[in-house]
């Protein structure tokens, strides 16, 4: 139990640096003063272009490879522990505890973590990410999709409910992070596509 309790400290200490607050300091630019709000690489594209948004993305789904990697290494015996370490990464990444526990919304991280768990479920996911993304032009709908989708497809390929538990904990919070761009995109009918976010309609100026 002790090394459950270290591994999990370990990835969510992984999981609270944050590149989208790193880049906010260093541009002098609010990525929380706009778009959804939050530190994550969907609203650092929205806000500050593409080349910020693929550095945020690289670097929150980096992490919870790195977590899911080294617990591997060093636990090869745990079964759980690298699911454990994935998911308290994306926890870390959602609740940092340096900013008041208000990071990013945790769907680059949870990807980190789905490739890292198992690389061939997460390159479909990724693929259905993609074409979910581009039908519905928003990406909170492939948030969803992956989020129901990872965990039962571990549970159906690995036939432990133990692993789906653990990855459900990291799912749920994730979806309910995401309920604000949920309430935008069926009640209030404002939330921004991802076309908009491409041509840098909503981008902060310079």
């Amino acid at each position: 139990m002790l090394f459950y309790i270290l591994t999990a400290l370990g990835g969510y200490l992984l999981g609270c640096s944050n590149m989208a607050f790193y880049l906010e300091k260093l541009m002098k630019k609010s990525v929380r003063g706009g778009g959804s709000g939050n530190l994550g690489a969907s609203n650092a594209v929205i806000l500050l272009g593409w080349k910020a948004g693929i550095l945020v993305g690289a670097h929150d789904i980096g992490k919870a490879l790195l977590a899911v990697y080294l617990t591997q290494w060093l636990l090869p015996d745990l079964s759980y522990a690298p699911a454990v370490a994935g998911v308290a990464c994306v926890l870390g990444h959602i609740f940092p505890f340096y900013l008041k526990f208000k990071g990013g919304k945790g769907f680059a991280s949870y990807v980190g973590m789905a490739f890292a768990l198992n690389w061939k479920l997460a390159l479909v996911i990724i693929l259905l990410i993609f074409v979910v993304t581009v039908l519905t032009d928003y990406i909170v709908s492939a948030t969803v999709m992956s989020a129901i989708s990872f965990p039962l497809s571990m549970g159906i390929y690995t036939k432990s409910w133990i692993l789906v538990l653990v990855l459900c904990i990291a799912s749920g919070v994730m979806l309910w992070r995401h309920r604000e761009n949920l309430i935008r995109i069926f009640i209030k009918g404002n939330e921004i596509g991802f076309r908009s976010a491409a041509k840098g309609e909503h981008r902060i100026k310079k």
